[in-house]
């Protein structure tokens, strides 16, 4: 006994993560990865804030908390990214636009740590926005040119 698809069910969604472009997948990789750094770091400076011997405790967890709070944004953007949600670009975008300044500012502050954090974070954001402005990915979101 074979069952049988209602005819009025409606087909599986063929517009799911599998079917997205790579260019968005590692769009989503990327910018939950620069999501993950941020939480790390926060979390890291409440336990130096809470736990630790910090210069301001106040100020340890207050950074630890706006860093938390700040990794929301690159973290549900990349969910929408990797659902194939329209609305996901703009956040991803501007979660690169505000990376660019934080890596020039890195870069500035010298040392062999913080230079590689800042080229890191810069060549990221860069692909980030190659990747996302890419015809290929825009059509995917459903942002391509109408035909």
């Amino acid at each position: 006994m074979s069952e049988k698809q209602p005819q009025n069910a409606p087909a599986p969604a063929a517009d799911g993560p599998a079917a997205l472009p790579r260019r968005l997948t590692a769009a989503a990789v990327l910018t939950a990865l620069e999501g993950l750094a941020l939480a790390g770091l926060g979390v890291y400076m409440l336990v130096v804030g809470f736990a630790g011997d910090p210069d301001s405790v106040r100020q340890a967890e207050t950074g630890g908390i706006t860093l938390l709070a700040l990794a929301a944004l690159p973290l549900v953007a990349a969910r929408g990214l990797r659902l194939g949600r329209r609305w996901s670009r703009g956040p991803a975008l501007i979660t690169q636009l505000m990376a660019l300044p934080v890596a020039w500012t890195l870069f500035n502050s010298g040392g062999a740590l913080m230079t590689a954090a800042a080229v890191a974070l810069a060549l990221a954001a860069v692909a980030v926005v190659a990747l996302l402005v890419n015809p290929t990915s825009t059509e995917a979101l459903g942002m391509g040119p109408a035909s």
